[in-house]
């Protein structure tokens, strides 16, 4: 299975802070059946978020955990038009990426979020997630980019 899939794709995220955008994302991944509890893997990434904030300059979230209700390792993306406060010094996000190991998965958990971390420093890759026009573009990118990396 795809580390993401145009059903992990929220072009239009809206909440009012990052753990309810959070909370939208984890939906995805528990319709796509990827986490067994919705709301113990929304815990385990809030515990995660209050260690520290996982904004970046940029206008970038990623916010990110591993969790025994994660059965395959995804990556659901959201672009945020208005913007969520994901605690960067630099004003809120607009892109965000949840990233979902299964416990245990160190390795790749990393790899992912190292990879992914690396792409987001560059304003042509941010640029084409902003101006997707689709979800199916969105997972194009992604796998180019980061999966493909």
């Amino acid at each position: 299975m795809s580390l993401i899939t145009e059903n992990l794709v929220v072009l239009d995220l809206a909440a009012p802070d990052r753990h309810a955008a959070t909370r939208v994302l984890a939906e995805a991944l528990n319709r796509e059946g990827r986490v067994t509890d919705l709301d113990g893997f929304v815990a385990d990434v809030r515990a995660r978020e209050d260690q520290m904030a996982t904004g970046l300059p940029g206008g970038i979230g990623i916010p990110h955990a591993r969790s025994e209700h994660v059965t395959q390792a995804s990556l659901v993306f959201g672009r945020a038009p208005e913007g969520i406060d994901w605690g960067a010094a630099d004003g809120p996000a607009n892109l965000v990426f949840l990233i979902a190991g299964p416990k245990g998965s160190d390795e790749d958990h990393l790899s992912v979020l190292a990879t992914l971390a690396r792409r987001l420093t560059r304003p042509d890759f941010r640029r084409s997630l902003l101006e997707a026009p689709d979800a199916a573009a969105v997972v194009e990118v992604v796998q180019r980019e980061v999966v493909g990396a």
